[in-house]
């Protein structure tokens, strides 16, 4: 097994016959179906981490894909994804519950938007969608504030873990032989056969090249003389309220979306708290994640109005994220078969829950370019860890802890991680790179006192364990 984060990229005799450049939870998916074949397969990343850009920062909402466009790729692979990842998430312990969404009309306009939305639903294969009166979202959720005209039920729209999905694509992956080199930012590249990516840890060669790169996937397909979308960077800011908001809300509350997206929402989320957000602010700045004044008070403006009891409660942290908006309704995956070449462009929030899908699609472009896919076979099956409160935690389970104690010695009591549960993140086969990322594998330092109590101790068996 090979994963790297420092010093010359390993020196090979041939060229990577496919190299994806971009490890959010998109590049790790191609990567994982890439595994599959009997091919030497890179995966790279700048970061020092998998997961670490737009993906750590997804709404983490498994969507039906109800209100895609109709007869759009997006629309495609988010049903066909839907689908695979809830399967994979049964079979791999990724936490998912299905709790289903309103779409909530606060005005006349927006109740007379419902029948469209729930006739579009129908126009991309989803027929569970139901127009309720207001008494009817009344009952199912109580702490809506007033106003409420009625609303359209989605049954099937879920919570999902992003960060597990995104360690269980990598950990199959580089477990099945892909080569993940981290801290590997792509400087150029030089077009030919094969390709030579000039990137911060030297040079990469490689017959075929996948982008998904996210925020700079549209500077990597110029590099390839492209220029089919441009990438902005949109933020989003987002609040967390504490566990203890988790009985208000029993849906995920989405508004009716306009132009600009699917606007602010209120959700639980499967960690056992409520997240209201995001924002969605263009920006020029790829890196621009910090978290404003005006920001933080829409999303309160827009809170009080859609559940006002949750302005009452504590906020166990802030956070943004930036999506790839590239202008452009509908993914901007683009095959270039002469070159070998395809790059997966503007993929939006949907991307988590069409992750799987895109992969396969990805691989059926790629096998328009000479790839060979032949001689298939199922990479090994792979258990994560459980983060999801619905599910069952080390720090309660009794045959656990009888078989190793140290599952039963809490570290994080905000989040009730364990000793246990730290020491096989520090192990496992893509370990983390800094405390942010062993929080995205256990929740440590994921709670009320943002590793206030904790702090010290987690970083003490994380350096422990760089050692």
């Amino acid at each position: 097994m090979t994963v790297t984060r420092h010093g010359p990229l390993p020196d090979g005799a041939d060229p990577y016959d496919v190299t994806v450049v971009g490890a959010g939870v998109v590049g790790c998916a191609i990567a994982r179906e890439l595994a599959r074949l009997p091919l030497r397969t890179a995966l790279i990343d700048a970061s020092d981490d998998v997961g670490n850009g737009t993906s750590k920062a997804n709404t983490a909402i498994l969507h039906t894909g109800f209100d895609a466009v109709p007869g759009s790729l997006e629309s495609r692979l988010v049903r066909d994804g839907q689908r695979l990842l809830a399967s994979y998430a049964a079979d791999s312990g990724i936490p998912v519950e299905p709790v289903g969404a309103l779409l909530v009309a606060w005005n006349e306009e927006q109740l007379a938007a419902l029948p469209g939305l729930a006739d579009k639903a129908v126009r991309n294969g989803y027929h569970s969608a139901r127009l309720l009166p207001a008494p009817d979202v009344r009952a199912r959720e109580p702490e809506l504030g007033p106003g409420v005209l009625g609303a359209l039920h989605v049954p099937d729209e879920s919570l999902v873990c992003p960060w597990t999905t995104t360690l269980a694509y990598a950990t199959q992956a580089v477990r099945a032989g892909v080569h993940l080199h981290l801290n590997c930012p792509v400087r150029s590249v030089t077009p030919g056969q094969p390709h030579t990516l000039t990137t911060g840890r030297g040079a990469l060669r490689t017959r075929h090249l996948v982008n998904a790169a996210g925020l700079y996937a549209d500077e990597i397909d110029r590099f390839l003389g492209h220029a089919d979308f441009t990438v902005t960077p949109r933020r989003g800011q987002l609040i967390v309220f504490d566990e203890l908001a988790r009985g208000l809300v029993r849906h995920i509350l989405l508004p009716v979306p306009d132009a600009r997206g699917k606007g602010v929402l209120v959700t639980p989320t499967v960690y056992g708290n409520v997240m209201l957000g995001p924002t969605a602010e263009d920006l020029d700045d790829k890196t621009d994640t910090g978290s404003t004044a005006e920001g933080l008070a829409l999303l309160r403006e827009k809170g009080r109005r859609i559940l006002p009891a949750l302005l009452d409660e504590e906020v166990t942290a802030v956070y943004a994220g930036l999506r790839a908006a590239t202008g452009q309704e509908d993914y901007a995956i683009r095959a270039h078969p002469a070159q070998r070449y395809v790059s997966v462009g503007g993929i939006r929030s949907t991307g988590l829950s069409a992750s799987m899908a895109i992969a396969a699609h990805v691989v059926e472009l790629l096998a328009e370019g000479g790839l060979p896919v032949t001689g298939g076979r199922e990479p090994e099956p792979v258990r994560m860890p459980n983060l999801g409160e619905a599910f069952p935690r080390p720090y309660r389970d009794a045959a656990m802890i009888a078989a190793d104690p140290e599952y039963g010695r809490i570290v994080c009591h905000c989040e009730r991680v364990t000793r246990g549960e730290i020491r096989d993140a520090l192990a496992a086969t893509v370990p983390p790179a800094s405390p942010d990322g062993l929080r995205r594998r256990t929740r440590a330092r994921g709670g009320r006192c943002q590793g206030f109590h904790c702090g010290a101790a987690v970083r003490a068996l994380f350096e422990e364990a760089r050692r």
